[in-house]
Order: structure tokens, then sequence, then C-alpha cells
């Protein structure tokens, strides 16, 4: 998402991090980029005032010019005061309240409110331990009900009944009751999208705030939305009171604006953001991480974090064990490796975790894996037989044209897998010979990967 205002960033702060002395030349020059760098990201403009304000008193200050390297100091303000701007660091919902906790979702149209609901509701299961109960006031857009029901039970919530010819008041009490009889701990209220200039459709909502009672009134926005977004985040938050945003849509081409506008114009905290598609794509916001993948300084923590949570040990235990009595690597197990990568969410989110100055020869080595890339390898797979997949030998030129056919990718495309396959497979032997692969195994087996400690 901060791809764009990050090099911007970089940019302008390049020329100072090598200097012995910082000048007021020098950082009027630097402030004056950084303020066109997030100008462009699409911050609000006092925003924009206020942030480069309390670098420019910090840059002066003797923090920076008395630093035996102030070019780097000046850095560490940057990265400080970004964090400050976006708020203290999220704990998620407050659920310390009489269940059904009640949690209404709001905001513009196609900002990802069912979408973030069904997110929600599997963070609140796994996370939490919660039991949930999801129900769809939507009755406006066509299978919006129905897209509720699908991603409840896709996650493990409950799904309270709807229709779109009911009112969504009725609808919301009678989920209300149902959470409250049939012992849920949260209730989830999915709303329609709405202008907030539409005012028939702004007090319908806040109809239906006064009759559930909502402990959490949570604010869904698109990163990519720019200054509408804080518009619109002060018209929900004048007609609900918000206690809380949901950024959407993170892992798209977005300048970013939004989240360092909201929180600073409404006061209230950014508490998830949602970095792909799928259920589990959803974040705690946590600005010193946020504020560091800004400045090209990577977010290994994030990183090992997922690693930890999607990554099957048991698994990857089963693979060492067997190239360590050596066994060969095979098809099998590559398919078992392309499952978790694109569990993870593909390449370029791990990529996006890592420091700038790594990611350049990582995306370099990386380059062929691309989402697409790697599910047409993995369907490449799937079309061979369990043989083939054993012993990858077997698999001739007239095999290779049938699965070439049978995954509907051009015969290169399985050339080059096998040719790829080959090189794993060599480097497999060689990691199991000097028992390097079992000492990478048992750093898996702790808290983080080998190389980073426990």
């Amino acid at each position: 998402m901060f791809d764009q205002l990050g090099a911007r960033l970089s940019a302008a702060l390049k020329s100072l991090s090598g200097r012995g002395r910082l000048t007021d030349d020098n950082i009027a020059d630097t402030l004056r980029q950084v303020r066109l760098a997030l100008l462009e990201a699409d911050v609000a403009l006092p925003v924009v005032k206020t942030f480069t304000d309390a670098l420019k008193k910090r840059a002066v200050g003797t923090e920076v010019t008395k630093s035996l390297t102030p070019g780097q100091a000046f850095i560490k303000v940057v990265h400080e005061e970004l964090t400050r701007l976006m708020g203290a660091p999220s704990t998620g919902l407050n659920l310390r309240a009489q269940r059904p906790v009640v949690v209404l979702l709001a905001g513009l149209q196609g900002a990802g409110k069912t979408t973030s609901a069904g997110k929600l509701a599997r963070w609140l299961i796994e996370k939490e331990r919660k039991k949930v109960l999801l129900v769809s006031t939507d009755v406006y857009r066509p299978a919006a009900i129905l897209q509720l029901q699908l991603l409840a039970a896709q996650v493990g919530a409950g799904c309270a009944a709807a229709a779109a010819s009911e009112a969504p008041l009725a609808i919301a009490t009678r989920a209300l009751s149902q959470a409250t009889l049939q012992a849920y701990d949260v209730l989830l209220v999915d709303t329609a999208g709405r202008l907030h200039v539409d005012a028939e459709m702004m007090a319908e909502i806040r109809e239906l705030e006064a009759a559930i009672n909502p402990h959490e009134r949570l604010f869904i926005v698109d990163s990519m939305a720019g200054q509408d977004a804080v518009n619109a985040a002060k018209a929900f938050d004048e007609a609900l009171s918000l206690t809380g945003v949901i950024l959407t849509k993170a892992d798209g081409d977005a300048r970013g604006g939004a989240a360092l506008s909201v929180r600073q114009v409404t006061g209230k905290p950014i508490l998830f953001i949602g970095t792909g598609e799928k259920s589990e794509a959803l974040e705690l916001f946590l600005p010193e991480r946020i504020a560091a993948r800004i400045l090209g300084m990577g977010d290994v923590l994030s990183l090992v974090e997922q690693v930890e949570e999607q990554v099957d040990r048991e698994k990857a235990q089963k693979l060492a064990n067997k190239i360590g009595a050596g066994k060969s690597f095979d098809l099998v197990d590559l398919r078992d490796q392309l499952g978790q990568l694109q569990r993870m969410g593909g390449m370029a989110a791990l990529l996006d975790k890592l420091p700038a100055q790594l990611q350049s020869n990582a995306a370099k080595a990386a380059g062929s894996v691309n989402p697409q890339a790697l599910k047409r390898q993995i369907g490449i797979i799937d079309s061979m037989t369990a043989r083939e997949r054993r012993r990858p030998q077997s698999i001739d030129g007239s095999r290779k044209r049938r699965i070439a056919l049978g995954a509907g990718v051009q015969l290169a495309e399985v050339n080059r897998l096998l040719k790829q396959f080959e090189q794993m497979q060599k480097t497999m032997k060689k990691l199991s010979k000097g028992g390097m692969l079992k000492n990478m195994m048992r750093g898996m087996s702790g808290r983080g990967p080998p190389g980073l400690g426990p």
C-alpha cells in the first residue's frame, strides 16, 4: 500500500543519511520533499502541516544536531513522528461488556464491509475464542446477504436469517434476540454501504444504532479512497460516535494517505488493517511496524509471526526427516511448499515485509513466483498421477504433453517447473549432507526462523 509514499520519503531522506552535519538549508529542502510526498499520497493538508511542523521542531533540537550521525538521527525522528501520527498500537476490539457484545460495521459503498465482517469473525473465533454470530442488514445490494452467509460458513461463525424483503431494523433486532438466547459472545452487524451525503440512509443507520446499542461502532475505509475517506469518516463519526476504524485493501496499489489521515482527523484509532482477499488476511494495526515499512526498514517481526502461524511445522519436520534420511525431495513435497507459500499470500506479501535493501535481490530471485504463476504451478502438479509426483524421472515427452493439457498451460511451463524442481532437488541433497537442514528445522521449532533467535 505504501510503495509510492515509501519511495518518495526514502528518496527525500537519503540525501541526509550520510551527512555529518545538518544545516537549515538541507533540513528545509528535505522537509519540502517530505511535504510533497505526503500530499501526493493524499494525506490531508492539516495532517501534513502538523507532521512537518513537529519534524522541523525536533530536527533543529539537540537530539539531532548534537548527534554523531545527525542524518540517521533525523530518520529516527521521522519514524517516531510517523508512529505517533498513526496512534497507539491496536489491541483489537474492546470485548469487556455483557454478552452478546454488538459490533456495528459502517462505511461507504464498496469499502469492503462484508469481507471485513467475515475476517473479523475469523479473528474473534481463532484469536479470542469467541462464539460469533453474523447478520447482514444490507437489503439493497443483490446477493449481499448470501455473501455473508457463505463467509460465515467458511470461517465457522453463525449467521442470522435475513431476507431482502425485510426492514434492516427488523433483521438486526431479531439477530440480537437470537444472539442473546443462543449465548453468542459477539454479534457482528454488517450494514449497507451508504454515502455520507445521503440524509435518508444516514438516518436509517442512526435508527439502527439506537435500536441495538452497539458496544463497538467501526468505520470501514478503503485505503485507496484518499481524501473522500477522511470526509466520510468525519460524517459517520458525527452520526454514530465511532469507536474505531478498519483499513481495507492495503495490499492494493494505494497511496496510503487514508491511514495517515483518518486517525489524526477523527481521533479514532485504526484497529485492523486488511491485507488481502482471504479471510485470514487481517492484521492488528501496529503503527511502529507500519512506519518502518513506509521508511523501507521492513517488518521482520510481522513476517516471523506470519510464518509461525501459517507454516505447518509437522509437515516441515517430516520433510526434514525424510531428506535427512537420504530420501529424495519429490513433487508431492514441492506441492506442499507451494501451498504453504500460497496460504501466506504469495511471494509479494512476504517481500513487502523485508527491508528495502533486501527486497530487490529477493524479488529477482522470486520474480517468476507471482500469484498467477503459483496457481499454475500447483495446477501442473495436480495434473500428474500419484506415480509421476513420486517418480518425476518417469515423466517423458508424451506425459508432459498430457500434463500440460490437463493443467491448461503451455508445454514450456511444464518443462520450466520440472527444471526448477531438479535444481531444488540438488539443493536439498547438499543441505542434507552438511546437516544444515536439521539445524534449520531446529530453528523453526523455536519462536522464529533460524538466525533470528527465539
